[in-house]
């Protein structure tokens, strides 16, 4: 018998990777709101991974009660994921995927772009999504992981804020208003340089970026979450003293 795949979060997300691993034989035992961490961790022994798939806005106080015997094989897949969320919980070198696919109440998956993994479970998560036709490709280095995150960032910042002006799709926000996504595009980046100390070449992130809108032409900007990133973002950039006059005025017309 495989060991055992513990899943905290049982939404869309969390339900294509249960059944990922179903697929290849591993055993799923799933952790929802109802269920005490403390207490499962003395019942399901020795798993092979911890899989966190909770919303973005849930991960920092889940990860905070994680059990102290779950903290060694983490695997993160959370929006807007960036190192500085997991290096204050104590985690040792978790599993890092950066999701490329969507799942939306009553429809199936769809797939934009293989999605990137790194860390000691990279390849098995590569190996169950794959048996679902998820495609996975497994990162040589921590400097990969972090350009895939930002990049995964200013995707899905620059669509839902941009979005929030243009409507449409991302080929539509690209065909019609580049100068907007542009702007925004690179407000995000600096944004994202503060928060993880580091340069990025916003060009090519630009071009990574136009690689996943082609990966799903038709993909929506504007999702429900898109006025909760705006107040996020500028509120990011109002403690790291950054102008963002795009997002800003986008704010103002809100």
């Amino acid at each position: 018998m495989k060991k055992s795949i513990v899943v905290i979060g049982l939404g869309e997300m969390g339900s294509i990777f249960a059944r990922a691993f179903l697929r290849i034989g591993h055993p799923v035992y799933p952790i929802t709101r109802d269920i005490d961490m403390e207490v499962a961790a003395r019942e399901i022994i020795d798993p092979e991974m911890i899989i966190v798939a909770v919303a973005e806005g849930d991960l920092q106080a889940v990860l905070a009660g994680l059990p102290d015997s779950w903290r060694n094989n983490t695997v993160l897949l959370q929006n807007e994921l960036l190192p500085r969320d997991w290096a204050s919980h104590n985690l040792s070198g978790p599993t890092v995927i950066s999701v490329w696919f969507e799942k939306k109440k009553g429809q199936d998956y769809k797939v934009l772009i293989p999605s990137p993994a790194f860390g000691p479970k990279a390849g098995l998560l590569k190996e169950a999504l794959g048996a679902i036709d998820i495609p996975c490709r497994v990162l040589n280095n921590e400097d990969e992981l972090l350009h895939e995150l930002v990049l995964k960032n200013v995707y899905i910042i620059t669509t839902n804020v941009a979005g929030l002006v243009s409507g449409g799709t991302v080929s539509e926000l690209w065909q019609n208003h580049e100068e907007l996504a542009r702007a925004i595009a690179n407000e995000v980046m600096d944004i994202q340089e503060w928060q993880t100390g580091k340069s990025f070449e916003h060009e090519a992130l630009i071009r990574d970026m136009l690689v996943a809108f082609d990966g799903d032409p038709e993909h929506k900007c504007m999702g429900r979450s898109a006025p909760a990133r705006l107040q996020r973002a500028l509120a990011i950039a109002d403690k790291a003293g950054i102008a963002a006059p795009g997002m800003r005025e986008i704010q103002a017309q809100q």
